[in-house]
């Protein structure tokens, strides 16, 4: 029986990751048996993503601490200095704060920087979205690495939890809890059509797209072919909206926002914001006839909204997908071909094999099961049941 409450440090470094994690963070906020602290860190603190961090505060959290940590340079060189940052500053923050768990979300360098920082601190980490496939970006691995740094596994389906054991994780610390972005859809009132014409100061068309395309850091095709093949495809949908959001600090991001705003000045049907806002976002997704691009929104919210999707390349390779998701290549025609197969998709019957939206009351009955989270931190690698005869060299 604890005799105060679980003091638990969320850190998030990007508008992605803070939009899934937000209704955990609520309900730790809100129930008195948890002490949340916030982080805010990676582009939440940038002007040129949005200062997504007043998104945090317009959300009721007080934010903590903040840990600086973007570079001009958004090349690899300039991705490690911005771990280093991160190492350092969070080193420090969690020296300050001495949370019991430190809550994470995903794969991207910034939770990275976070686990390492946790783990060399022997703070226990507990963590969102293990087990997920994403085969065409180095966050691939940087997901898998906070996998086996983590203490405590909450994963959203019952294929990213056999991939999380299959690293060697103990089967009674990965639960599957669905992913917790479903929650804010389930109790969030989306904004109306006319409410984002009047905010975003755009006029939807009869047909509207929302696009956001990030950088693929390992796919065989550079990310600005594969951007220059879209925005040619786009291009020919002259009489349809296009609203656009900006990349993210990934290598090339800055490339990328370069050729999407000066696509945006030549066309008087699209609109780029650098960051929605989460119930904007959403709200603009309900709202569109097709999701385009390569981020995990398309494959991860869009179903649950019953929008199709066009994935461009293999950014998104081997995640979970519904079958409102259309697949296909980064070049012009193939995704001209996808865009107009999504047009005529009906998904209105669409299931997302993401959950059921109640996952953050999931893990508080888990969390609050929990004596000691120090003892989390001794972990003994799980092998797999022999499948045949030993390997012998």
């Amino acid at each position: 029986m604890r005799t105060k409450p679980m003091r638990i440090c969320a850190v998030t470094g990007s508008r992605a990751d803070y939009g899934l994690l937000q209704p955990v963070m609520a309900e730790l906020r809100d129930d008195g048996e948890f002490d949340l602290s916030v982080v805010a860190t990676g582009t939440h603190l940038a002007p040129e993503f949005g200062l997504t961090y007043r998104e945090i505060e317009a959300d009721g959290f007080a934010i903590d601490s903040r840990v600086e940590i973007v570079t001009p340079d958004d090349t690899g060189i300039g991705v490690a200095k911005s771990m280093g940052l991160a190492l350092s500053g969070l080193a420090d923050v969690f020296a300050a704060l001495k949370p019991d768990f430190v809550l994470l979300l995903g794969d991207r360098f910034e939770a990275l920087a976070a686990a390492e920082t946790a783990l060399v601190m022997g703070l226990p980490l507990i963590h969102f979205s293990g087990g997920d496939v994403t085969e065409g970006s180095f966050d691939d691995a940087m997901r898998h690495a906070i996998t086996k740094m983590a203490s405590l596994h909450f994963v959203a389906s019952a294929d990213a939890g056999r991939r999380v054991r299959q690293l060697g994780e103990d089967a009674a610390r990965v639960h599957v809890v669905g992913d917790p972005g479903l929650d804010a859809l389930r109790c969030m009132t989306l904004m109306c059509r006319d409410e984002l014409e009047n905010d975003l100061g755009f006029r939807f068309r009869e047909r509207n797209f929302l696009i956001t395309f990030h950088p693929a850091t390992l796919d065989m095709v550079p990310s600005l072919d594969q951007f220059a093949a879209l925005l040619e495809a786009l291009a020919e949908y002259d009489v349809c909206g296009l609203i656009f959001t900006k990349p993210n600090a990934d290598p090339e991001g800055r490339a990328l926002t370069a050729e999407l705003d000066a696509f945006v000045a030549r066309q008087e049907n699209a609109v780029v914001v650098a960051s929605l806002g989460h119930r904007r976002y959403l709200s603009v997704m309900n709202e569109v006839d097709v999701v385009v691009g390569n981020s995990s929104s398309g494959l991860l919210e869009a179903p649950s909204l019953h929008t199709p999707a066009v994935n461009i390349g293999d950014r998104q390779g081997g995640r979970l997908r519904a079958a409102s998701v259309i697949d296909c290549a980064p070049d012009r025609r193939a995704i001209g071909a996808a865009l107009n197969a999504a047009l005529e998709l009906d998904c209105k019957d669409i299931e997302n094999p993401y959950g059921d939206g109640y996952t953050a009351a999931r893990v508080l009955c888990i969390l609050k099961e929990i004596a000691d989270p120090g003892a989390l931190l001794h972990k003994k690698f799980v092998d797999l049941p022999s499948a045949g005869d030993a390997f012998h060299v």
